[in-house]
């Protein structure tokens, strides 16, 4: 099962996309957060989230284009166990003290697909590996240049090992489900 990635757009009022630069759209940190999951021994899923997300999303006006650039601090990590939470900081998971971000850019993606679905395609930087990475965008039937919050679904999932988390292979499923929240504000001149 797939955790659902979600870009919660915030617009600000009066969006006007012919008018945009570059930094559109600041990620809001207080708002915004990144979940994943693993199957332990394959009946059950541990779940974590990371609660400080940074970075913005880019309009490029003259080709109706938009790109997502995501920094996610490693150390936010949540977990229901303080002992699970301790293992995915340490070197076999996320090395927490020799990679401390996760970060995702996406490649350059047409404002019309937040409407009618479609790849998000970018590459995903866990461990100091980076790797393609491509996720599913469900249409969202809104529009950047409208005055309320659009929502954005995005699915996909990694492998671990493409990363160099090659720890407790026999307990963990190599399949790593990612899910994101981000709600990004305008910003301002």
């Amino acid at each position: 099962m797939r955790n659902v990635l979600i870009f919660a757009l915030a617009v600000g009022s009066g969006l006007d996309v012919g008018n945009a630069r570059a930094a559109d759209f600041r990620i809001d940190s207080q708002r915004s957060h990144a979940d994943f999951g693993v199957r332990l021994f394959w009946l059950r899923q541990i779940r974590g989230r990371f609660d400080q997300i940074g970075g913005e999303v880019t309009l490029n006006p003259q080709r109706d284009l938009a790109t997502v650039d995501a920094r996610i601090d490693v150390n936010s990590v949540q977990m229901d166990s303080d002992r699970f939470r301790r293992w995915v900081l340490a070197p076999e998971f996320f090395d927490v003290e020799h990679y401390p971000t996760i970060h995702f850019v996406s490649a350059p993606v047409a404002v019309a697909k937040l409407e009618d679905g479609g790849d998000l395609s970018g590459w995903l930087t866990v461990r100091g590996v980076t790797q393609p990475a491509v996720f599913q965008m469900l249409p969202a039937h809104c529009r950047l240049d409208a005055m309320h919050t659009c929502t954005i679904e995005l699915r996909g999932s990694i492998q671990r090992s493409d990363f160099n988390m090659n720890g407790h292979r026999t307990a963990l499923s190599d399949r790593v489900d990612l899910g994101l929240t981000i709600e990004l504000d305008r910003q301002m001149p």
